[in-house]
């Protein structure tokens, strides 16, 4: 390894070190050696416990008394401490409290690495408690072996799974410690015992052969064994070298290695009489698929874009610029202001400021500020209100420290904002450069630089904020990204919208990037009802893809496309160019209400599994509570994308952090990827900007239809069940008696009336559908009414 990869090598594993103490040498000198001493007294006391406990225990009442006496090696300290944490803590167990307050001592006053005290302390505690239960289980009767914990615990546990129950437990335990801890598994141990066996074998062989030798040996040929034992082995200070056939001309086979190609072997042979021979081998070729090399030639590469080989993307000039080309003016007053603000208050709480720092934003201004010496963070960051009412401003939110800098941020929102229009960061070199596969420019940073990211790397996106403050338009912003970088044959959108007016205009777009599931009128969802069909319908996709990249044996829509387009896959085997698909959600709490495990349970699956074959979702909602936005769906949208919210636990419930309840509106938002968050100015773009670019898309030529989804059968899709009276639902003549009143056959309107899940809803249509009372599936239409009033139902009925 050279020194640069060792530079670079040691680098990268500075990075992942544990991170470091906040306080110099000399106070972990301090601090270790404190730590070093209290963990030693610890065990002191409690080894002169095991012998005085029960002669102290009458004067723990009376410790405060200074006449009392205790037997304890370290007094009344000794007895109190040692009665804490043995008697009424884990007993004998608490031993490893002590070690393990020891051992912190020890590695901060020696400043060592401390990276493995995090595991020393969580298996040492874990191993406190096993050891407190196995004593209070065994014995007990004597307290002060499992400690008044490993008792009561052991009492709990057996009064619901018994005593036998309590064992296998401890048990289960035990081996669970040994395999994650100690990496000790039964192959293990059968190798060990097989090995111990092997040696115990080779001793007694030796020990026979040399027995026997000793009867037959003569002298005269000890100096020749010796000898040759001094020509075979290495010495202890040389290392052993590997041994060609040039050099070893009774080489054994076993000896020889693979010749790797173009290699000039000399092989001499045992009589001196013969001729050397001297062996070439000769590198093996490549071989080359000459099918998929002939149509390349022939034919070019497959161009997925060639159905629509004239299409244009849409201009730059279809975009307003709000700016009029203007860049963001520096107002020199509110910045000194603001400055002189932000230091008196700092002064007036002692906290003096070595450097201060502006970088101006399109909507905020952020301050870097390095504290003087021994200025502890959280003093700055607890400041947070009382330098939002000296600067009179909302949004302050302070960054302690800032990622990758030795500065703190304090972020002040402009008096006079300024628009991020949509045309400038599509104008941007950082967007129209872009090698990512689904660029999103979403808006620029508080430096004013132009931030770009990939969805197909995110690879979900979920979205949160309050009512009027930028979410559609933020929806609008990564839609309109896509559309200015990406061919109609490259990617296809699944648009639901439960308003039904903020994503409509996407609709003349639908042959060109829109999809859909066969026999549905609109490609944009608004039927709640339908979404469940769709979202099914589209796990049927990531299966069938899945299933084309295993026959292409690749692992991810990138591979799959790239070998397609080199000719190497047939479509006669069902083959074929495979888009992107981007799955937008715009209120994905309104879905929830009205469907819930339903549509949970194919977006969750979506999100697992649909990243690598070019499935991606976004979805957006209000109010990002726990019961919309679930555990199960969190863990698999790694990017969080918050614009303002009401409330700090909405904050942390997308963000899993604070800060979203201190931004100021109107496009102001913060983005993570699961590391750092970053706050953006979201670019803007405006209905009428959308329109013009779905006009110019519209109007050229375009697919014969909108890209068909995989066909789904859900519960409204017809029925095969007989009109049996004994299995109807024990609601059914009220449900027929709604769909009559209404004369309306949907599953949507037995959900309203009568509160009523989305699967019973549905079993009670199909019902209706065989009892003649509702025709068949009509796709997004309602079923039609076959009954006309009340009184024909009845008769009916009762027939």
């Amino acid at each position: 390894m050279t020194k640069k990869s060792k530079k670079n090598a040691s680098s990268k594993k500075s990075k992942l070190s544990f991170p470091k103490l906040n306080f110099n040498k000399k106070n972990k000198v301090i601090l270790g050696s404190f730590l070093l001493f209290f963990g030693i007294s610890l065990i002191i006391a409690f080894v002169s416990f095991l012998f005085t406990w029960k002669t102290d225990q009458s004067i723990l009442s009376e410790v405060a008394q200074r006449d009392v006496v205790a037997q304890n090696w370290l007094s009344k300290f000794g007895a109190k401490v040692s009665h804490f944490f043995i008697y009424e803590g884990f007993g004998l167990a608490s031993f490893y409290i002590a070690v393990l307050v020891s051992i912190t001592g020890l590695y901060l006053f020696l400043n060592i690495a401390v990276k493995k005290l995090q595991k020393f302390w969580l298996w040492g505690l874990l191993s406190m408690l096993w050891l407190s239960l196995l004593l209070g289980y065994i014995l007990p009767s004597y307290a002060i072996l499992g400690g008044v914990i490993g008792f009561e615990i052991n009492d709990y546990l057996q009064a619901y799974i018994g005593k036998i129950g309590v064992g296998i437990l401890l048990a289960f335990l035990f081996i669970l410690y040994a395999v994650t801890r100690l990496n000790f598994t039964p192959d293990v141990l059968i190798g060990k015992l097989k090995s111990t066996k092997k040696s115990i074998d080779e001793d007694f062989s030796s020990v026979e052969s040399n027995a026997g030798g000793k009867e037959n040996q003569a002298s005269n040929e000890i100096p020749e064994q010796k000898s040759r034992e001094d020509e075979d082995l290495p010495k202890e200070d040389e290392q052993p070298t590997t041994v060609d056939f040039q050099d070893s001309p009774t080489s054994t086979s076993s000896e020889k290695e693979e010749p790797k190609p173009k290699e000039k072997i000399v092989i001499e042979s045992q009589n001196q009489d013969d001729v050397a021979m001297e062996v070439e081998t000769a590198e093996e070729e490549d071989e080359v698929d000459t099918t998929s090399k002939k149509l390349v030639e022939d034919f070019g590469e497959f161009d997925p874009t060639l159905e629509l080989a004239n299409y244009q993307f849409p201009g730059i000039d279809l975009l307003k610029d709000y700016n009029k080309g203007k860049s963001i003016t520096i107002d020199q007053s509110e910045l000194e202001s603001n400055k002189n603000k932000i230091v008196d208050t700092l002064k007036n709480y002692k906290i003096g400021i070595a450097e201060i720092k502006a970088t101006v934003g399109p909507t905020v201004t952020l301050y870097e500020i390095i504290p003087e010496a021994g200025i502890r963070i959280s003093k700055i960051k607890n400041l947070e209100d009382d330098i939002a009412l000296s600067l009179s401003a909302l949004g302050i939110r302070i960054i302690a420290p800032i990622p990758g800098k030795g500065t703190i941020g304090i972020e002040v929102p402009n008096q006079n904002p300024s628009i991020v229009p949509m045309r400038t960061v599509i104008a941007s070199s950082k967007f129209q450069e872009t090698k990512m596969a689904l660029p999103i420019a979403f808006g620029k940073t508080i430096s004013n630089e132009t931030f770009v990211v990939d969805l197909a790397k995110m690879p979900h996106l979920l979205m949160a904020g309050a009512t009027g403050q930028g979410k559609s338009v933020g929806l609008n912003v990564i839609l309109t990204s896509l559309l200015y970088q990406k061919h109609p044959a490259e990617v296809k959108f699944i648009l639901v919208d439960p308003k039904k007016v903020e994503l409509t205009l996407f609709n003349k777009i639908e042959r060109h990037y829109l999809a859909k599931m066969p026999d549905v009128e609109e490609a944009i969802i608004t039927d709640n009802s339908k979404v469940i069909n769709t979202l099914n319908s589209l796990c049927v996709e990531m299966d069938a893809r899945y299933d084309l990249l295993k026959d292409a044996m690749v692992r991810n829509i990138a591979e799959y496309n790239e070998k397609f387009k080199a000719r190497k896959l047939n479509p006669e085997n069902g083959h074929k160019f495979l888009p992107y698909i981007v799955l937008v959600v715009d209120e994905f709490a309104d879905l929830i209400m009205t469907a819930g495990k339903e549509v949970e349970t194919p977006i969750a699956r979506l999100a697992q599994l649909a990243r690598a074959i070019g499935i991606h979702l976004i979805i957006a909602t209000q109010r990002p509570s726990v019961n919309v936005i679930t555990g199960m769906i969190k863990a698999n949208f790694p990017a969080r994308l918050a614009f303002r919210v009401t409330s700090k636990i909405d904050s942390r419930t997308i963000l899993d952090a604070g800060g979203a309840d201190q931004l100021i509106g109107r496009g102001d938002m913060l983005f993570t990827q699961g590391n750092d968050l970053v706050r953006l100015q979201c670019a803007f773009v405006d209905t009428p900007e959308v329109e013009r670019i779905t006009d110019f898309i519209g109007s050229q030529k375009a697919y014969p239809d909108a890209h068909m989804l995989p066909e789904y059968v859900g519960e409204e899709s017809g029925t095969s069940l007989d009109d049996n009276v004994d299995e109807r639902d024990k609601r059914f003549r009220e449900a027929a008696e709604i769909i009559v009143t209404a004369q309306q056959g949907s599953a949507s309107l037995l959900q309203r009336k009568m509160k009523l899940g989305y699967n019973r809803a549905g079993r009670i249509i199909d019902q209706l559908e065989a009892a003649g009372i509702v025709g068949p599936f009509e796709g997004s239409k309602a079923r039609q009414v076959l009954v006309t009033d009340l009184t024909a139902l009845d008769q009916m009925l009762e027939n």
